[in-house]
């Protein structure tokens, strides 16, 4: 059985299309996601048999990821061009275990507030829709 993983030493990673390599993404504080869900769709006819409903698979959903960052000038600046950006970008979360776990996708960034407290530091809560499914890898994920 294996044992927890802290999510310390977690990476965030943007393809970057002119060097065509995975750039880190620095100064994050949490991540959440990707919050993947499937819809399913009711089969049940008056004869099915035992009195249970039935359902059939319907679409999936890859969801969003969310992240919580410090704010800095270059790291904004960047999540506010893939903001406003109508093509999907590519990313990737790259976990600490021992076969370095790694989710890719595809995504949009679709939120992009800032929060400004009085007493602690400025922070961006990025949420990024993702568009099409989730790759797991061993490593880091291979150049979309």
């Amino acid at each position: 059985m294996g044992e927890a993983l802290a999510g310390v030493g977690t990476k965030f990673m943007r393809w970057n299309t002119s060097t065509m390599t995975w750039d880190e993404i620095g100064a994050i504080n949490s991540i959440t996601g990707p919050g993947m869900s499937r819809s399913t769709f009711d089969t049940t006819t008056l004869d099915t048999e035992g009195g249970y409903k039935t359902f059939k698979a319907g679409f999936r959903n890859s969801g969003t990821v969310g992240l919580n960052m410090n704010f800095t000038r270059d790291t904004y600046e960047l999540m506010k061009t893939d903001f406003e950006d109508n093509d999907a970008q590519d990313y990737q979360i790259l976990l600490p275990d021992d076969d370095a776990t790694s989710l890719a996708f595809s995504g949009l960034v679709i939120e992009l507030p800032l929060a400004i407290p009085t007493d602690d530091k400025v922070t961006a809560n990025v949420t990024i829709q993702i568009s099409g499914p989730v790759g797991l890898e061993s490593g880091s994920a291979p150049s979309p």
